[in-house]
């Protein structure tokens, strides 16, 4: 039998239900939406989750499609998903949980007894420490950026290749090899000895359906790859970036880009012109280094100073 607080399905059944975490300001139960799909034969665990961040909605469309498309008369193993992490802030299509101002995938493993973002990864980082496998679906927020999947261990950590070839397994075409921020599942599943990758889903306000694409067609990726259902998979290279170079505007104005996402830049290659509202000129960044444009800002207007987009460098094919 496989449960996840109300869901619970035996071999060859799903079953959806509720993972309390804590009641809402009026009192009532605060339980995060489940989904558990236990396979006839026997077989490995996948975790999957989704909105850790709360305006970070592909991941969710992932999961409805997902979900719907699992027999578990014809899975080995189990599947359990998480298909909104952060319910506060979901619930407000806020970024960080509303009732902590925390971001949520800053406080993993968390804390049983601490506040509420902290009991929310408790619950879901306990869901998920028997895993064999992690995948902790996330985007951009609302920047606009290339679907990749993220590693997050650091390059030294004793799964940081089974992290890598998760990665690759999952597909998306480009991966950031980067140790990640204290408090990330990606970090906190390695640490306790489960290989865990942060897709990235692009970044959009809303739903980017190419994006969703991508997510869905990783799961099922995963789940050929390591045996949850039967096909071949035959993993395609991918393109790997170690570090990011993030541009500032070097003045307040309106931004035009130069380069589209994932395009290939050359060092001294213009990258973005900022004018004045009437068209002047005021300002050319140019890259620093070799590497792939990766993120950008989703509006126009900056500040002086103001974030405007990052270039991925470091690059190899792996």
């Amino acid at each position: 039998m496989t449960t996840l607080g109300t869901a619970s399905a035996g071999p060859g059944e799903l079953d959806t239900g509720r993972l309390t975490v804590g009641e809402t300001r009026d009192g009532t139960s605060l339980g995060l939406p489940v989904a558990v799909v236990n396979g006839e034969r026997d077989g490995k665990t996948l975790y999957v989750q989704a909105a850790s961040d709360g305006d970070e909605l592909n991941g969710v469309g992932v999961v409805r499609r997902v979900v719907p498309q699992l027999d578990p008369a014809e899975l080995a193993g189990e599947v359990r998903v998480v298909g909104v992490t952060n319910l506060p802030a979901f619930n407000v299509a806020e970024h960080r949980n509303p009732i902590d101002d925390t971001k949520l995938n800053r406080a993993y493993p968390g804390n049983a007894d601490g506040s509420s973002s902290e009991r929310i990864a408790n619950a879901t980082f306990s869901a998920a420490e028997d895993a064999d496998l992690i995948l902790d679906l996330h985007q951009a927020s609302t920047s606009r950026m290339i679907n990749e999947v993220r590693v997050r261990c650091g390059r030294h950590h004793r799964l940081h290749s089974q992290c890598l070839k998760l990665a690759k397994v999952f597909g998306c075409g480009h991966v950031l090899d980067q140790k990640g921020p204290d408090g990330q599942l990606a970090r906190a599943g390695p640490d306790n000895g489960i290989p865990t990758v942060d897709p990235e889903l692009g970044g959009c306000v809303g739903w980017d359906q190419e994006s969703i694409r991508y997510g869905v067609d990783g799961v099922f990726n995963v789940l050929r790859y390591y045996g949850f259902l039967d096909g071949d998979l035959e993993t395609g290279p991918q393109t790997r970036a170690k570090e990011f170079d993030r541009y500032g505007s070097p003045v307040g104005g309106l931004v035009d880009y130069e380069v589209a996402l994932g395009d290939r830049v050359d060092a001294g290659d213009t990258l973005f012109e900022v004018t004045d509202p009437f068209g002047t000129l005021k300002a050319t960044v140019t890259a620093d280094t070799d590497g792939i444009f990766w993120r950008t800002r989703r509006k126009p207007q900056v500040a002086t100073g103001e974030y405007v987009c990052s270039v991925g460098t470091s690059v190899d094919t792996y």
